[in-house]
């Protein structure tokens, strides 16, 4: 049997300890390395509130933990206080991941009141300019400030995530000190993933080896300066790095996702794989896909490792990287990560980085749309 995280009394994989629950692809911001796949998906196909709370259901038997609402922009759901305080019942610990720029005050206290237990608010840069240009969303940078403070007023732990790239990473400083103004317990440095919107901008986003190393110093810096008052999340970019992450912890290990139409996969990502037939919520329960699925099964452990990957000492450390980054790079799922240096693909990073000449963006727009 393959090395994986493994149930020991049922002899299967452990169930996941969380979920992400893309209730919606409808945002009011148009970010160039948005996250959702290139075609998204309209408000006629998404779950409705009791779809998602029988999901809801089935997650917390299934045995997860945290249940993250995402999208798009979760705000835009009506039904987003009645989704978090069915996950309060059902012992769930919730985080709201939102642009805030739609947060009110009693849209706020109505979220807290139902339950929420902490909120992931996104920046594109530390200041407007930079901010609403990178968001496509004039005003969007004020309205984010203001969400800040509403959801520090309201009691909420706050998690400033600032997602950086070579347009912007030159405000690294400013954003650390942003996030401390703001009262955030965490600042995560996210660098930009390379699939979906951001491979499609990648010649606009990837940054130079120089300022990889200037942001570097400036988080060790931070660090040291805010030990034991804030914690800082920063990872180095795959182009840069010398070997794989474990994505997800691993592909079916740990996390599942669920998409506004209830299809349900092992990462964010992970429909870029499309070769792969993901189930749904409305066909099986999530412990049916979990346990029994192919495509969960397919790349879970380590028993569909092919070489350099297969005698590694690092795989069951990395999991042998990302699978969707394998097959865009590569057209070859089952390939190395080519973040690996051992990976035969490992150049094509080092031609990535050379050839990003580009400052302008495509925006991300709903329905697959790629306007300049």
């Amino acid at each position: 049997m393959s090395a994986v995280l493994v149930d020991r009394e049922a002899g299967r994989p452990a169930p996941p300890l969380g979920m992400l629950a893309e209730l919606t692809h409808r945002c009011p911001l148009q970010c160039p390395y948005c996250a959702n796949p290139l075609e998204l998906e309209r408000a006629s196909a998404e779950l409705d509130t009791a779809s998602w709370q029988r999901v809801l259901d089935e997650a917390a038997a299934l045995g997860v933990l945290q249940v993250h609402f995402s999208g798009g922009e979760p705000t835009v759901r009506r039904d987003l206080p009645a989704l978090v305080g069915h996950a309060r019942e059902l012992q769930l610990y919730s985080n709201l991941i939102t642009s805030g720029v739609t947060l009110t005050a009693d849209s706020l206290a109505t979220l807290r009141a139902a339950g929420l237990d902490h909120v992931q608010l996104s920046f594109q840069d530390a200041e407007a300019d930079g901010g609403d240009r990178i968001g496509g969303m004039p005003g969007g940078h004020a309205r984010k400030l203001v969400a800040a403070k509403l959801i520090r007023e309201a009691g909420l732990p706050l998690t400033a995530n600032f997602v950086v790239h070579r347009q912007n990473l030159a405000s690294l400083p400013a954003m650390l000190a942003l996030g401390e103004q703001l009262g955030a317990s965490r600042i995560e440095i996210a660098h930009v993933q390379y699939y979906g919107w951001g491979l499609l901008n990648r010649d606009a986003l990837m940054p130079t080896a120089d300022q990889i190393a200037r942001a570097d110093a400036v988080v060790d810096e931070a660090r040291q300066k805010l030990h034991g008052k804030i914690v800082i999340d920063y990872v180095t970019p795959d182009y840069y790095a010398a070997r794989p992450k474990a994505c997800m912890g691993g592909w079916g290990r740990q996390f599942l996702n669920v998409t506004p139409s209830g299809r349900v996969l092992p990462c964010h990502a992970a429909e870029s794989l499309t070769f792969l037939q993901f189930p749904s919520v409305r066909d099986a329960s999530l412990a049916d896909i979990w346990y029994a699925d192919p495509a969960f099964a397919r790349y879970r452990g380590t028993g569909w490792m092919a070489e350099p990957c297969r005698s590694c000492d690092r795989r069951e450390i990395d999991w042998g990287g990302c699978r969707c980054q394998a097959f865009a790079l590569t057209g070859d799922a089952g390939a190395a990560d080519p973040a690996c240096a051992l990976s035969p693909h490992h150049g094509m990073m080092a031609s990535a980085i050379a050839a990003a000449q580009s400052d302008d963006f495509t925006y991300r727009r709903i329905g697959g749309g790629t306007e300049s």
